[in-house]
């Protein structure tokens, strides 16, 4: 066989040699695919039967002998010649070589017969790469949905077989059917069970390492279903109007790692009305029975009169009553007729005693009424007649013939007072007729005091108050809150915004949310302005020669009052004290609200902090109690009460049609790019505070009010709240895609605890040249309500109108003492007081005050005060502290005048007229 040298290892071996006798060399073990691990050889061998030679060929050319190890051994069996060739690769025979293919060898054995070749081996350097070309990624998914994990090994040689851990635990797909792992290294979980919550690994490994993924963490999570309703509750109410509810829980399922919880209300309410228990009553005696031969005679009666419905008490005494019928004559069991007649003797004379004293005490009472009844015809300023002349009869100067002395109802009933001198009164009175004669003459209750004076406003309206505060009174108070239908924080002038502009600086401080004075016992009136919260001293509530120092403050942070549920905080938590103070009157505290009163929808609750900071119910709005009382009106309720403390008003929605008043406002101003504008739309609780802390924080980030603010009706009906920017002029403004609009849940937007909602609109201008922004904001509730803001504004600041809004006048008088808190004056209060405390058969007392100031409810609060007419003008004071609507009361006064006129039967005659002279003052 020609040899392989070093220097002529290009030169090709014979393929084949002279035939001889045997068979073609039979290969007994062909080399193997390898791979160089690191710097390490590799060894490929080869073995064939009957062989002479065997030589390897790699990559088209001969492996040089010396590079060969061979054994040669003789097979039992055949007696053939058998040999095995051993050749190393090496990392740098592969390196260096740069073939179109893989690096190959092969070996060639030869026999006397010919040659014969082995398969082609390849020979690759193994590796793995570290880095994963795509790692699982974490999901959050729902019970029984599917669970996808993508895994792409690093790249390697020979690739990189995969297999998936959870916990660090091998995953055996061949043990679970839910569990797939052969898809292309992914892991699938068809059905996801909360067991298969976890941390999941993709570990990748070949013959030279093994890499591990970033683990991906799977919850799989369970959304909350209600239960079914319970049964519906029995009414409330034992007798009449009342409510009952029925209640269901997110118990089916119950929501587990992060799902969600039920949309909707956990509690539902009706109305009900309870047939009210009546009592029996009986009826009349019946006609006595025929004398029997007993000598008795019968009468019966039947509880029937009406009989006891729905639970009323059955009539108590007896239903049937005899006696003798023959006045004694009648022998009875035998008796001589002489012991009857003696017994009957003795009990005749006692009547006729008894008949005498009886017909003294009937004389004497006739008596008394007669001379009472005489009285009273004769007197011309009796205490219960009603009559608002000193209101209303101010026009003109008028002198009256005679005025009888001692009227009990003037501060002092001894001097005579001079009915000729004129008054001025302040603040609007709504009046009728003035020459009503008999009104004007009927009582002394409104009598000119010597401290007031009237003068003419016109025709029909007066103005009643202390001359000496005529000033103050006289304030217009048209932009204050509640007055009308607009709201004070949100009260806008259109564009001309020449007049009531005030600048968002002057808005208070937060940390002036807290107002302190000093009281004594003339009372006052305590204001945290721009709030809508006051507090109402009464005159008479702080002990005379006593100073107490009362505060009252708003709280800033967030309440730590937590409603359950369905329920939300409705306004500012109060606080008012010192708490261990107890006044001898109920004072009034005033707290906004956000809610649309309705009793249907709404059923509100009034809430305090006891003294270990948990909160405690005082009452429901709606309940009958004399421990407290609360009046709502649309924007605040006025809660009367004897206590100070921490208090807060709780709303709970009976049904989807409850409403929370929202306001939304716009604000924008430049960012640090000078070429992006940020918009900036808030809806907040349709209170005075919540509007005060969005200025307070607009103006720290020198954000301008930028529109009108608008009122939103959000429903509880669990549709969500959508926000966006409509008609951005093209080619001047632009807003990035996918962001013009957003979406609020609606327990986010529900269920705020007074913290303003707060979306962002990022825009940009084209060019530094636009100056001018004009877009709309369309605020709406899904199903709902909707509000279209109209921007139209400068992004100068030289330019830039200001949006003029109103502040509440009391922010310059957040503490009024004395007289000046009050719009009744003292003199007055004091002769209504004294009029109506008394009661009076034709029905004009405190009640009637009650009802024509639209005081219908809880009438039991008031009959257990005092003097129930001082705390109706109490509550009266703190419903018109920003309007000082006299007039209201006026209406009410003259008309229980005019009531009183009709049915009155004292005669024209009986009253002394007066005479009108009509003279004009003071130039008017």
């Amino acid at each position: 066989f020609p040899s392989l040298s070093g220097n002529d290892n290009s030169e090709a071996l014979p393929e084949s040699i002279p035939s001889a006798p045997g068979t073609l060399p039979h290969f007994m073990e062909e080399p193997d695919d390898a791979y160089i691990i690191k710097s390490n050889p590799i060894v490929l061998r080869c073995k064939a039967m009957p062989a002479m030679q065997i030589f390897f060929k790699c990559n088209g050319e001969w492996v040089h002998q010396n590079e060969h190890v061979s054994e040669e051994s003789m097979d039992e069996t055949t007696g053939l010649k058998v040999r095995e060739v051993f050749i190393n690769v090496t990392r740098q025979q592969v390196e260096d070589f740069h073939g179109p293919e893989d690096y190959w060898c092969q070996c060639v054995a030869w026999s006397h017969l010919g040659t014969s070749k082995s398969r082609k081996a390849s020979v690759r350097i193994a590796y793995l790469r570290k880095n994963f070309e795509q790692d699982p990624q974490g999901k959050e998914v729902p019970i029984e949905g599917m669970i996808v994990l993508h895994c792409r090994p690093p790249e390697g040689v020979p690739a990189a077989e995969v297999e998936w851990l959870k916990n660090e635990e091998p995953i055996d797909s061949n043990l679970d059917e839910n569990i797939d792992t052969r898809a292309d290294h992914n892991l699938i979980i068809r059905q996801a069970r909360l067991s298969d919550s976890g941390n999941y690994t993709c570990m990748a490994a070949n013959i030279v390492a093994k890499r591990r993924s970033m683990s991906a963490t799977v919850v799989v999570y369970v959304n909350g279903g209600w239960s079914s309703w319970t049964e519906w509750s029995n009414c409330n109410a034992r007798c009449g109007r009342g409510w009952q509810k029925r209640s269901r829980t997110c118990t089916n399922p119950a929501p587990l790692n992060g799902g969600a919880f039920c949309e909707g209300m956990s509690v539902q309410k009706i109305t009900c009305t309870s047939l009210c228990p009546v009592d029996g009553n009986w009826e009349v005696w019946s006609e006595w029975s025929v004398c029997s031969p007993e000598c008795e005679h019968l009468r019966v009666r039947e509880c029937i009169a009406p009989p006891p419905r729905n639970g009323g008490k059955y009539c108590e005494g007896l239903s049937q009553e005899s006696e003798n019928c023959t006045e004694g004559l009648c022998i009875q069991d035998k008796k001589p007729l002489h012991e009857i007649k003696s017994q009957n003797i003795e009990t005749a004379s006692d009547i006729a005693l008894y008949s005498g004293l009886g017909a003294a005490v009937i004389a004497v009472a006739v008596l008394v009424v007669g001379v009472t009844l005489y009285r009273r015809s004769q007197s011309e300023y009796g205490v219960d007649v009603i009559d608002s002349s000193a209101l209303t009869g101010g026009f003109q100067t008028f002198n009256f013939k005679t005025v009888r002395q001692g009227n009990s109802l003037l501060l002092n009933s001894s001097l005579q007072p001079d009915l000729t001198v004129s008054r001025t009164y302040s603040g609007p009175i709504c009046l009728q007729d003035p020459m009503d004669k008999e009104l004007m003459t009927e009582s002394s209750l409104f009598n000119p005091l010597s401290d007031i004076k009237v003068k003419v406003q016109s025709s029909f309206m007066v103005s009643l108050g202390v001359a000496e505060r005529a000033e103050y009174h006289g304030k217009g108070h048209s932009g204050t809150f509640p007055h009308g239908n607009s709201r004070a924080f949100g009260t806008m002038q259109a564009r001309n915004k020449a007049t009531y502009i005030q600048n968002l600086s002057s808005i208070s401080t937060r940390s002036e949310l807290k107002t302190t004075a000093i009281f004594g016992h003339l009372g006052g009136r305590l204001v945290v302005p721009n709030t809508g919260v006051s507090l109402l001293i009464p005159h008479g509530a702080i002990p005379e020669e006593s100073s107490w120092e009362i505060y009252l403050a708003v709280t800033q942070k967030e309440s730590s009052l937590q409603p359950e549920g369905a329920d939300v905080l409705l306004g500012p938590e109060v606080t008012c004290g010192p708490s261990e103070l107890a006044v001898s009157t109920p004072f009034a505290l005033t707290i906004p609200h956000c809610a649309e009163v309705n009793a249907e929808h709404w059923n509100i609750h009034l809430k305090k902090r006891s003294q270990q900071g948990k909160w405690e119910e005082v009452m429901s709005v709606e309940e009958e109690t004399t421990s407290c009382y609360c009046l709502l009106d649309p924007y605040a309720c006025h809660i009367l009460l004897n206590s100070f403390g921490t208090y807060a008003l709780i709303g709970e929605p009976i049904s989807d049609c409850a409403v929370r008043q929202l306001k939304v406002a716009v604000f924008g101003c430049l960012s640090c790019n000078s070429l992006d504008y940020n918009l900036r739309v808030y809806c907040m609780d349709n209170t005075p505070c919540a509007f005060q802390e969005v200025v307070l924080d607009e103006r720290l980030q020198g954000g301008q009010l930028l529109e009108e603010p608008k009122l939103l009706h959000f429903q509880g009906n669990t549709f969500s709240l959508q926000i966006s920017v409509l008609d951005i002029p093209p080619f001047l403004w632009r807003i990035k895609p996918f962001t013009a609009c957003q979406e609020v849940p609606f327990s986010r937007v529900w269920c705020s605890s007074q913290k303003p909602l707060h979306c962002a609109f990022s825009l940009e201008r084209y060019t530094p040249a636009t100056t001018q922004l004009s877009c709309k904001i369309c605020v709406r509730q899904v199903k709902g309500h909707e509000q279209i803001l109209q921007i139209q504004t400068s992004i100068l600041e030289n330019e830039r109108e200001t949006i003029a809004f109103f502040a509440h006048e009391d922010s310059n008088f957040p503490a009024q003492m004395g007289p000046k808190a009050f719009k009744i004056p003292y003199s007055i209060r004091q002769r209504i007081c004294a009029t109506f405390d008394t009661p009076n058969a034709k029905g004009k007392d405190w009640q009637m005050l009650a009802q024509k100031n639209s005081i219908n409810r809880n009438l039991s609060y008031f009959a257990t005060q005092s003097s129930p007419s001082a705390v109706i003008l109490d509550l009266w004071e703190a419903r018109h502290q920003h309007d000082g609507d006299l007039d209201s009361l006026a209406c009410a006064l003259e008309e229980i005048g005019r009531t009183h006129s009709k049915i009155s039967d004292i005669t024209e005659t009986e009253i002394e007229e007066p005479d009108f002279n009509y003279s004009r003052q003071n130039g008017l």
